[in-house]
């Protein structure tokens, strides 16, 4: 077992892969509205989670070591997942990821382009400019979008490396809203990973969105917010798990009626209990 809880060479389900790189866990987490970063640095210990996103606008890049979040970070086998949190604009979040590209983080990007203030809703023409733009830049791009598949198949042929449409709108905690578009989504997109981003508010949240058959989920608000942040980050990471589990396992069908667990066919027919039989066999009737 590894600090996490969770064992390293024998992953529970099968692995994810993006852009080539495989991973043992399917849960993604972010670095914000943590009560303290040793409490954010014990969440990510505790979930099992590998890729972690940090957003670009808020932390330091100048001096990565005195940074309140990086340098809780540093040391760790994470791949650190720059996003373009924020980000209202094309170019204001293709100069974002080219900074955090120059400022030592890897090639790849969270692309977020932000189309309203209120919902926080994606610009979804705006994140497929974005998207074409970075990946011919050479950047690995997972853009944050809607749950449309017309949008899907366009960021997919811009270059994006998986799709992340929302459960619900960012922070909200309402748990999967669209299952339909989801399962979709699903049934139509099999070349590249699809995660489920923001709206996961509770464990039983991020095991439907596994259900559902998404490759992957990321969440932040669930752990930061929750009571107990530490616990949280547990349990999001089995959830995960089982989800996926479940997923790879294939549930029964759905019945209107009552199934039963024992067929009545090679049954046994009751026999009649006797108070002789009891005696015989050392019980009693009282």
């Amino acid at each position: 077992m590894t600090e996490h809880g969770f064992p390293r060479d024998s992953a529970p389900t099968t692995r994810l892969t993006i852009a080539g790189r495989s991973f043992a866990s399917r849960l993604m987490l972010g670095t914000g509205k943590y009560r303290s970063p040793e409490i954010m640095a014990a969440c990510h210990r505790e979930s099992g989670a590998e890729i972690i996103t940090v957003a670009v606008r808020r932390v330091n890049l100048g001096d990565r070591h005195s940074d309140s979040i990086l340098s809780h970070l540093t040391g760790h086998s994470y791949l650190l997942l720059p996003n373009t949190a924020g980000c209202k604009t094309v170019d204001e979040a293709v100069r974002t990821a080219y900074l955090a590209r120059e400022a030592g983080f890897s090639n790849w990007i969270k692309l977020e382009v932000i189309g309203d203030d209120k919902t926080l809703f994606p610009d979804n023409e705006g994140l497929l400019e974005a998207t074409r733009i970075l990946a011919k830049a050479g950047f690995v791009v997972l853009p944050y979008t809607t749950d449309d598949l017309i949008n899907a198949r366009k960021l997919i042929d811009a270059g994006a490396a998986a799709v992340m449409p929302l459960g619900a709108p960012i922070g909200s905690g309402l748990g999967i809203q669209n299952q339909t578009n989801l399962r979709i989504l699903r049934e139509q997109i099999t070349s590249v990973p699809l995660i489920v981003d923001a709206g996961v508010g509770t464990a039983s949240d991020a095991a439907i969105a596994m259900e559902l058959g998404f490759d992957a989920v990321l969440l932040n608000t669930a752990v930061a917010s929750a009571r107990d942040s530490i616990t949280m980050a547990r349990a999001m990471g089995h959830a995960v798990i089982a989800g996926r589990l479940a997923f790879e396992a294939g549930r029964m069908g759905r019945f209107l009626y009552a199934n039963a667990s024992s067929p009545k066919d090679g049954l046994s027919h009751p026999t009649t209990i006797t108070p002789s039989m009891l005696r015989e066999k050392e019980y009693s009737l009282t």
